[in-house]
């Protein structure tokens, strides 16, 4: 089983890869298209020559081993992306041989959060867009695209683990709730950076609070996500 967890950025995406890495039978990758979206776009994000360097910068390369044999051996793929990171330049057919989950949170948090880390989002950083597009492009392939809102996993780990399991038809394990501190060996290069938070925890932060207060430009990236947020969010795993 190949699984694609498609996020934006701040988006619990690292706890979850961290919860599905920490199965005995589920071999991980972290953002493999990172690289790749940095060529095509030449953004400067940090720590841009360190990421360049680790990963294959040909997305066709990229594509290829995400569909071949699983690292490990194992029988479960978990794979981490980021919405943004498929631009137009990257293929989109091996998708279709994966089970793909759609990761959500509200955009006013993932705003607040992002800006914390990287001044002057704009939208197209924070991949709400890009995944409302991926959804459209799974369902147009015959696929039931599972939705899953981080809030629901905050606030009740085990039972929406369970949930999301049973709708990807992979028999739930205990470990999922928990892992080691310290971060996983297939982090990126880039975890000293982004990774910080979830580096010190060994499970599931508690549930969210009220959601932030936002003005200016940060108020209005949030309002433009929204469309594409409740979209998805329509059709999301409902908690008990």
């Amino acid at each position: 089983m190949r699984i694609a967890m498609w996020s934006g950025p701040r988006n619990l995406s690292t706890a979850m890869m961290y919860s599905f890495g920490n199965r005995d039978d589920c071999a991980v990758v972290d953002e493999p298209f990172y690289a790749a979206y940095l060529a095509d776009t030449g953004l400067n994000h940090p720590m841009r020559r360190e990421i360049m360097e680790s990963q294959p910068q040909d997305p066709t390369v990229v594509a290829e081993r995400l569909v071949t044999d699983i690292p490990e051996g194992k029988p479960v793929f978990y794979q981490k992306h980021m919405t943004h990171h498929m631009t137009t330049a990257m293929p989109r057919g091996w998708i279709e041989e994966c089970v793909n989950v759609f990761l959500l949170r509200h955009p006013a948090r993932v705003v607040a959060s992002y800006a914390a880390k990287r001044e002057n989002p704009v939208l197209d950083d924070l991949g709400f867009v890009q995944q409302a597009a991926l959804f459209d492009h799974v369902c147009a392939a015959g696929q039931v695209p599972v939705v899953i809102d981080s809030y629901d996993i905050r606030r009740d780990p085990d039972g929406m683990l369970r949930k999301l399991c049973d709708a990807i038809g992979l028999r739930f394990d205990p470990k999922m709730l928990e892992w080691p501190a310290g971060g996983h060996r297939a982090d990126g290069v880039w975890a000293s950076h982004w990774y910080g938070a979830v580096h010190g925890s060994t499970g599931f932060a508690g549930a969210e609070g009220p959601l932030p207060d936002l003005d200016g430009p940060l108020a209005a990236i949030a309002e433009s996500a929204m469309p594409a947020y409740d979209k998805m969010a329509a059709r999301k795993l409902q908690p008990e």
